[in-house]
C-alpha cells in the first residue's frame, strides 16, 4: 500500500488529469507482457508490471489486461480510487488518448479472455422493459432474470441448499388473513414513523447486500440516493462495493445504519467502528447468523473460470473442483468465535444503539433483551445459510407465545420474504417496528437509484391502499386483531424447549 504522502501525491497529479501525457493505443498495447505491463483503468494508464506478482487475485488477472482497457473488471469489484491508494504515484503514465481509438482496439477488449466485460454474461436478447411499466416487486426480478448479468443474479436469488427457507419466508405471508374494519375515515393515510428514533416516511430499510457492484456500477452509492430522495434507511454492510465514506457523502444529512461482520482479526472490527462512529452512522447491525456459510448451489454451478476477489480482504478465491461459486469467499474473514460475552466488547467500542441481526428463536430473543441490545432483527438471512430455518414472521409470533414484554423493551424488526406492501402491514401488526427488504432492492438496482425509488413508491403505494381497506390511517395503527394467523399458527413452538427433549438414546451395547 501506499504512504500518506505518496496518497496526497497521487491526489494532487490525479487532479490534473489535463496535465498527464496523452498516450495512443498503440502505446499502449505495446506494454503487454508480464516483464512489461501497462493497463487502463478509467482512461488513466498504469503500469502494473511490478504490482501483478502482488495483486491479491494472483497475476493472470492482471495480465490478461495487459496493454489493454481494464475498467469493466476493475470496476466489478474494486472501490473507485482504490487503485490509486494502491499504486505509488510513479505508476501512473499518462492517460488514454482517446481520439484515436480504432476498431482494432475495440474489437481486443471484448475478447473472449476479457471475461468481465463479454456480452455472454447477460442476456442481450433481451432489453429490460421500461421503468414505468414495472408495477410490482416481481417485475423487478423477472426483468433482473432476463437482462442482468448472470453471475449477478445467481448470486443474488440463490439460497442454501433446497431452497426451502427462502421460499417459505414469502409463503408464510400468504398464508396470514387479514381482518379488514369498515367505515372509518381513511382519506388522509400517514405511513412515516421512526426507527430507533430516525424519521422515515416508510417503516422500510435496506438491508446490507454484498457485491452490489455486480448489477450496477454505483451499487450502494445509488441506494444512498434513493433511500434519500424516498425518506427510508439504508444499512451498509461491512462487504460494501464502496467506501463506507463515500456512499454516505452520497446523501448528506440522511440517517444510515452499519452492518458488522465481526472479522477474525479483531483488530481490523475496531477500526471499522472508530470510522462508522467518526461519520456519523446512527446505529450497528451486528450479523450474528453466520457461523458457518450455506451451500447455495446454483452459485457453485456458475461456470467461472477466473478467480474472484473478497472486497473486504482482497482474498483470492480460484474455482475449483467445489465449483466457482461467489459464497464460499464471502465469509473467509468471519470471527466464528464470537459469542454473546462479546456484545461487551462491541459496547466498548462504540455508543450507539446495537442491534443483533439473524434471531431465529424466542430464546435468543430473550437472551438479546438480557443483554442489553437495542433491537433485534429476526432474520434467516434470506434463507442463504442454514436452510430449514424459520421464516421471521414465524419467529415474531413466537415470540408473542413466549415473550410478548420484549416488544415494550427494544424495536423488533423482520426481514425475508417481503414482497408486497401487505407483508410490511402485516409485519407491523404483529408487532414489528419496521421490515427490511434485500434482494428486491438489488433487482431493482438493475435500474440504477430510479428503480430503487419506484420499487419503495411501489411498496408505499401497496400499503396505503391495505390501510384504508383495513381501516386504519398510521402506521401506529397497526394491532394484531386486524390479521387472521390461525393457518401458521400450529407451525409456532409453544414452549423454548421440545416436547421430545427429556428422551434420550438408550446407548448401544
Amino acid at each position: 500500500m501506499v504512504s500518506t504522502a505518496e496518497k496526497f501525491n497521487n491526489n494532487k497529479i490525479i487532479a490534473s488529469m489535463e496535465s498527464l501525457t496523452r498516450l495512443s493505443t498503440n502505446d499502449i498495447a505495446k506494454h503487454n507482457s508480464p516483464g512489461d505491463c501497462w493497463l487502463v483503468v478509467e482512461d488513466k494508464v498504469w503500469d502494473v508490471t511490478a504490482f501483478a506478482p502482488q495483486h491479491p487475485g494472483g497475476a493472470s488477472m492482471i495480465l490478461r489486461y495487459a496493454g489493454r482497457d481494464a475498467t469493466k473488471a476493475y470496476a466489478e469489484y474494486h472501490a473507485q480510487g482504490l487503485i490509486e491508494d494502491t499504486l505509488p504515484s510513479s505508476c501512473l503514465k499518462g492517460k488514454l488518448d482517446r481520439s484515436n481509438i480504432d476498431e482494432i482496439w475495440t474489437r481486443s477488449q471484448s475478447s473472449p479472455t476479457n471475461l468481465s466485460s463479454q456480452p455472454a454474461q447477460t442476456q442481450p436478447d433481451h432489453q429490460k422493459p421500461p421503468l414505468h411499466s414495472i408495477i410490482n416487486s416481481y417485475d423487478f426480478e423477472e426483468a433482473a432474470a432476463r437482462t442482468a448479468p448472470k453471475k449477478a443474479f445467481t448470486f443474488y436469488s440463490t439460497a442454501a441448499t433446497d431452497c426451502w427457507t427462502r421460499d417459505m419466508n414469502e409463503t408464510m405471508y400468504k398464508r396470514i388473513w387479514f381482518r379488514p374494519r369498515i367505515l372509518h375515515d381513511v382519506s388522509r393515510i400517514d405511513t412515516s414513523t421512526t426507527i430507533l428514533r430516525n424519521k422515515v416516511k416508510v417503516p422500510i430499510f435496506i438491508c446490507p447486500t454484498g457485491l452490489a457492484k455486480m448489477i450496477h456500477p454505483e451499487a450502494e452509492k445509488a441506494l444512498a440516493r434513493a433511500a434519500k430522495a424516498t425518506g427510508i434507511i439504508e444499512v451498509l454492510s461491512t462487504s460494501a462495493s464502496h467506501p463506507v465514506e463515500d456512499i454516505v457523502a452520497e446523501a448528506p444529512d440522511h440517517p444510515f445504519f452499519f452492518q458488522l461482520y465481526v472479522n477474525r482479526d479483531r483488530k481490523k472490527s475496531e477500526e471499522l467502528l472508530v470510522k462508522v462512529n467518526r461519520l456519523g452512522l446512527k446505529a450497528i447491525f451486528v450479523t450474528v447468523d453466520a457461523a458457518g456459510r450455506g451451500k447455495r448451489e446454483s452459485d457453485e454451478r456458475l461456470v467461472v473460470d477466473e478467480p474472484v476477489i473478497n472486497p473486504v480482504t482482497g482474498e483470492r478465491i480460484m474455482p475449483d473442483k467445489k465449483g466457482g461459486g461467489l459464497t464460499r469467499m464471502m465469509g473467509s474473514y468471519l470471527d466464528e468465535s464470537l459469542s454473546w460475552a462479546d456484545l461487551a466488547w462491541i459496547r466498548s467500542l462504540t455508543t450507539l444503539p446495537i442491534v443483533l441481526k439473524g434471531i431465529t428463536t424466542a430464546a435468543d430473543a430473550k437472551l438479546a433483551m438480557q443483554y442489553g441490545v437495542d433491537g433485534i432483527l429476526l432474520s434467516n438471512h434470506g434463507g442463504r445459510n442454514l436452510d430449514y430455518s424459520p421464516p421471521a414472521i414465524l419467529v415474531l409470533l413466537e415470540m408473542h407465545k413466549l415473550c410478548p414484554e420484549i416488544f415494550e423493551r427494544m424495536e423488533v424488526y423482520v426481514d425475508g420474504g417481503i414482497r408486497r406492501g401487505g407483508d410490511i402491514i402485516k409485519a407491523l401488526c404483529l408487532g414489528a417496528t419496521a421490515v427490511g427488504v434485500g434482494r428486491t432492492f438489488l433487482y431493482a438496482l438493475n435500474y440504477g437509484s430510479e428503480g430503487a425509488e419506484h420499487l419503495v413508491e411501489l411498496l408505499k403505494d401497496e400499503m396505503e391502499s391495505v390501510m384504508k381497506l383495513i381501516g386504519i390511517t398510521n402506521v401506529s395503527e397497526c394491532h394484531p386483531g386486524l390479521v387472521n394467523t390461525l393457518d401458521v399458527d400450529h407451525l409456532v413452538p409453544a414452549t423454548d424447549g421440545h416436547p421430545y427433549a427429556k428422551w434420550r438414546p438408550k446407548p448401544r451395547l
